[in-house]
């Protein structure tokens, strides 16, 4: 087995030729998930075309510098559609909001104890794998307290697709369709000065948050900054719609290629069980957004957006790609990432010793 994964790649051709057949194979899937009216077409067609490249053998990676970029620029589009109304709406129901963050990781860890409690999984990867932050937080917090990477990598990240294929599913179903290829306008006037401050401030925050090693912080950073310049009116967010398209196209292949075939068959033994934990806490975050429903009188897929437990990014271009409250989801979602952050190492720390106390008996 592990001579398998080890072996020559299937695509034996350079690497801008692997490129090449990335980008040719992702403009293929977006114009048919277009032709489709599926939400988030400019990511998913990408996260698609990643993973048959990468299971084909392709081994093409995006530079970190680059995805950081590209996080960036969802940080600025979340920043953008923050505003006075939605901080007020979230202070007025801050206590609901708060309980449902709570009950989603109150769940994950439950799950990811019993996950290790019956050995399907070693130590707190479980726990890390199922905790409900950004993908790539999750991988580096599990790198540095013991945990399995290769699999917190797989079980993040299936999570991610799994997430957005059924985005996809509720907004057929309740009647959200994103825009048709032909009505989107790629290149609309710009306000020039607008636009280049935007971009220095999407080029100066992954710089700061490495610099202080702020977890999530080329995510976080711009969309801190940038909602207090954009609700204060300082400054208005330019974010041209093909400015935005690369940098959907970037996190997709990013989530695409993470499944390499080293990572599946290194979790090929327990695919069933995490594929199983992966959908029983998509249907408790489910349950939520229904008692979001019924006691916030929103709609369905905004509810389905704002407690699912995808990434913080693949879920803003999803709701950006839809009719849905998107402040709403994303101040739900930023909120919790934060206190995920805050709090993870210490729940893992604390599963950890469930587990082995448990062993021990």
């Amino acid at each position: 087995m592990t001579t398998w994964f080890k072996a020559e790649p299937l695509i034996k051709v350079s690497r801008p030729t692997r490129w090449g057949v990335l980008l040719t194979v992702s403009a293929m899937l977006v114009g048919l998930f277009n032709w489709a009216h599926l939400p988030a077409a400019l990511m998913l067609g990408p996260m698609a075309a990643g993973i048959l490249i990468e299971t084909s053998g392709g081994s093409v990676r995006v530079p970190a510098w680059l995805y950081s970029f590209a996080q960036a620029v969802i940080g600025c589009l979340v920043a953008r559609a923050i505003t006075p109304q939605i901080l007020s709406a979230f202070a007025l129901h801050w206590t609901l909001f708060l309980g449902i963050m709570v009950g989603i990781i109150t769940a994950s860890c439950a799950l990811g104890w019993t996950i290790s409690r019956l050995g399907i999984l070693p130590g707190t990867t479980a726990v890390w794998g199922l905790l409900p932050g950004a993908a790539s937080v999750m991988m580096i917090m599990a790198d540095s307290f013991g945990a399995d990477g290769r699999l917190v990598a797989f079980i993040q990240y299936l999570r991610v697709v799994f997430v957005a294929v059924a985005a996809v599913g509720v907004a057929r179903l309740w009647g959200h369709t994103s825009s048709s290829a032909a009505s989107i306008i790629w290149f609309p006037a710009i306000h020039w000065t607008a636009f280049l401050l935007t971009l220095a401030l999407i080029m100066l925050s992954p710089i700061v948050a490495k610099k202080f090693k702020i977890p999530a912080g080329a995510v976080l950073v711009p969309l801190v900054v940038g909602s207090f310049v954009n609700v204060t009116g300082q400054l208005k967010i330019e974010l041209p719609q093909w400015f935005l398209a690369g940098s959907y196209a970037l996190v997709g292949w990013n989530t695409g290629l993470r499944f390499t075939r080293e990572i599946l068959v290194h979790a090929a033994r327990t695919l069933p069980q995490i594929i199983l934990s992966v959908i029983l806490i998509m249907a408790f975050c489910g349950g939520l957004a229904l008692v979001l429903v019924r006691t916030v009188g929103i709609d369905p897929l905004t509810a389905y957006l704002a407690t699912s437990p995808g990434g913080v990014d693949s879920v803003a271009i999803i709701a950006a790609s839809t009719k849905v409250d998107m402040p709403f989801v994303m101040s739900m979602q930023v909120a919790r990432l934060m206190i995920i952050i805050m709090i993870g190492p210490s729940l893992a720390r604390c599963v950890a010793r469930l587990v082995n106390a448990n062993k021990l008996k």
